[in-house]
């Protein structure tokens, strides 16, 4: 007995001998894949809004040659104003195809989110990132520029017909006493589509907004004033259930009501001499010279709303002025942000103490306009 249980012992050792001699079968073997070559069907475009559902803009690449079915490659395709390393990329992911089209209005609507102009040129970055579907062996094109040409598209919110806006409301200092005070509750309309203005508004309170001042038929709210934040800013629209939700605490503010995207901010405004209710000229560019106070009417400014002020004065070539919120006040005054700064005789950038400015080179009678909504200022000879 002890022999064959020796003999069985031998034999099983032979046995695993030969199998550990035999030569494993080779482990599959995956390429690292290449770089994909990303080529675009043109290097300029400029639709036009009746293209707004047409292909612009078609990009293809190479295969990045894995080793597996080619309907499981993975690839994204990532575009971004040039110049910016894809630091703030739009991304579009896909599988298999190696070509993507985009309409006019894609491009489009990619640009104007990045706060592109209306009309105007712009590069573009664009480039292919391809993978297996796990994301492994990722492989970057080459980066391929566009020169494109945005284009108007309606605003997201309808704007007022009457082309103004007021402010009314328990968190104005009208109250909801309709028609609201002017100028001080009329917002200044900024551009096109855009209006904004500065406002005294009283904490844990609420508003709407008018485009015609005394008619409760129309007005701008929100949706639902429950929406965390939204004291601060988010969507608006065209009469809409509710109210406007005011800051948590009374104080100057900063408000923007952007139509084109139909959002709104509203900003604590802590500027030095806060918004002025009124607004003077003095220095020897004026008829009234450096005399403070100043002759008035001439030289007090007529405020057109929340934060725009003008005036038509003769100003007298190669002297300085000043603007006063308070006549006969040297304790506050608003000056040049930069008294050398190109262009600055025709006006500029507007800052609390800043510099004298300097008057145009020709005596004569003059429009200035001061919107404390940008702190800027502007000469127009008349």
């Amino acid at each position: 007995m002890r022999f064959n249980s020796i003999k069985s012992l031998m034999a099983a050792m032979l046995l695993l001998m030969a199998v550990a001699c035999e030569k494993a079968a080779d482990l599959p073997l995956y390429s690292d894949g290449k770089e994909p070559v990303l080529t675009a069907s043109a290097t300029a475009i400029a639709p036009t809004p009746a293209d707004s559902n047409k292909v612009a803009l078609t990009l293809s690449w190479t295969s990045p040659e894995y080793s597996t079915d080619s309907l499981k490659y993975k690839y994204i395709v990532q575009v971004d104003s040039a110049g910016r390393n894809f630091s703030k990329a739009i991304s579009r992911e896909m599988s298999g195809s190696r070509s993507l089209q985009m309409t006019a209005k894609e491009l489009n609507t990619i640009m104007l989110n990045y706060g592109f102009l209306f009309n105007k040129a712009y590069d573009l970055d664009m480039r292919v990132i391809s993978s297996y579907a796990n994301n492994n062996e990722k492989r970057l094109s080459n980066t391929v520029r566009i020169r494109a040409t945005t284009y108007k598209v309606p605003p997201k919110v309808a704007l007022p017909t009457s082309g103004k806006l007021f402010i009314v409301g328990d968190a104005t200092q009208g109250g909801w006493n309709n028609p609201v005070p002017v100028p001080s509750q009329e917002l200044n309309r900024i551009d096109e589509t855009t209006f904004g203005g500065i406002f005294q508004l009283n904490g844990g309170k609420q508003y709407l907004l008018l485009p015609s001042n005394g008619d409760w038929s129309n007005k701008y709210s929100v949706a639902s004033n429950t929406v965390p934040g939204l004291a601060a800013g988010g969507n608006f629209g065209f009469n809409l259930s509710d109210n406007f939700p005011g800051p948590a605490n009374s104080g100057l503010y900063k408000m923007l009501m952007d139509f084109q995207t139909g959002m709104f901010t509203v900003t604590a405004f802590t500027q030095q001499h806060g918004l002025p209710d009124n607004l003077f000229i003095v220095g020897d560019a004026t008829p009234g010279s450096w005399n403070n106070p100043v002759p008035v009417p001439s030289q007090r400014f007529t405020r057109v709303n929340a934060t725009r002020f003008e005036l038509t004065l003769a100003l007298t070539a190669g002297k300085k002025f000043l603007f006063l919120p308070e006549n006969g006040n040297w304790g506050k005054k608003f000056g040049a942000a930069d008294d050398q700064a190109p262009g600055i005789k025709g006006g500029g950038a507007l800052k609390p103490e800043g510099s004298d400015m300097p008057s145009p080179d020709v005596s004569g009678n003059y429009k200035i306009t001061v919107d404390f909504m940008n702190n800027t200022y502007s000469i127009v000879k008349i």
